[in-house]
């Protein structure tokens, strides 16, 4: 009885093994598919950027400090306002004025008026055409002069950061385009402005920085946002071109597959290549706009998905042996 036992233990462990076995070889069987789709060279243009990072800044930041020590007496703009050189910012009284004013008040209006007219005010006067962007006072504080009253900056740019790998390809005048990190559907056009020679190392790298001139200045940007610069490298318009996986290369150079017809396999070509982006090639010499140039990428499907399953082990039901033999003499027509 004992042994009869062990004899239906030891044929289950056989049947698992042989199982797990069977399932792990038609798993790793693969069969490779190759897809097939045929282009034409086609004209178009092609492009290509040199992508980094900046931060919205004031390309002169300009601090307006009074030219004598006293009480700011009142001050006639706003943060955002726009300012002409020449224009009147501010007024202030010394600290003498100021303490004149002060013991008049004690004596009436009349005597106050007097002094306002024989000692005159101080006007703060603005050095250049420009924005507010900090009024960092009020009326009636008392400041000295090397307290800043007001901070003004002639136009905002975005100083962006170029590694000593990609500066070499920036030049004077390139046309960029700015994205602001916070409002990714405004882009604005730019331009090259500056470009520093003095490089800054930021983890081992050095950096150099780049002005870079918007052609406008939208509403939402603030100074110390960031934002994505690129920096458009090359352009070559109306130029026939290819995607990147048609193009093939060996220790010859570079080259196509041409589609021969149904009954050929397809031909080699040699090509010579341009400039490229993302996805396209341009193509210098060896096709034309007619050429049917053949794209093969390979894909995998594991066996048991045209096999038929079931486990081996198991009976087979009536029928299902014809139907699995119909199905083989099928696939070898």
């Amino acid at each position: 009885m004992k042994s009869k036992k062990w004899k239906l233990i030891v044929l289950g462990i056989l049947v698992v093994i042989a199982a797990i076995f069977w399932a792990v070889k038609a798993g790793n069987n693969k069969d490779s598919l190759e897809k097939t789709t045929i282009v034409n060279p086609v004209y178009d243009n092609i492009q290509t950027f040199v992508s980094t990072t900046g931060t919205v800044l004031p390309q002169n930041r300009l601090e307006v400090k009074p030219a004598i020590s006293g009480r700011v007496e009142n001050i006639l703009v706003q943060e955002g306002d726009r300012v002409k050189k020449g224009q009147t910012l501010a007024w202030m009284s010394s600290t003498e004025r100021a303490a004149l004013l002060d013991a008049a008040r004690a004596q009436g209006d009349e005597v106050v008026k007097q002094w306002q007219e024989v000692y005159k005010s101080t006007p703060l006067i603005a050095p250049i055409d420009g924005e507010v962007i900090v009024k960092s006072v009020e009326p009636g504080q008392t400041i000295m002069t090397s307290e800043a009253i007001l901070v003004l900056s002639d136009r905002l740019i975005v100083q962006a950061q170029f590694d000593e790998t990609d500066i070499g390809k920036i030049k004077m005048g390139q046309p960029a385009t700015i994205t602001l990190d916070a409002y990714p559907d405004i882009k604005v056009n730019g331009t090259v402005n500056h470009i520093y020679y003095e490089s800054q190392v930021v983890s081992n790298v050095s950096i150099y920085k780049v002005d870079v001139l918007p052609d406008r200045v939208p509403a939402e940007f603030r100074s110390g946002m960031t934002a994505e610069v690129k920096v458009l490298e090359a352009s070559h318009e109306n130029v026939l071109t290819l995607p990147l996986e048609a193009i093939k290369q060996d220790k010859e150079g570079k080259y196509v597959l041409i589609d021969q017809g149904k009954e050929q396999k397809p031909g080699q070509r040699r090509i010579q290549t341009g400039l490229a982006d993302d996805t396209n090639t341009e193509i210098i010499s060896g096709l034309t706009d007619t050429d049917r140039v053949v794209i093969q990428s390979a894909t995998y499907m594991p066996a048991t998905q045209k096999a038929t399953s079931g486990n081996p082990f198991m009976p087979t039901r009536p029928g299902q042996r014809s139907q699995r033999n119909q199905t083989n003499r099928n696939t070898r027509q």
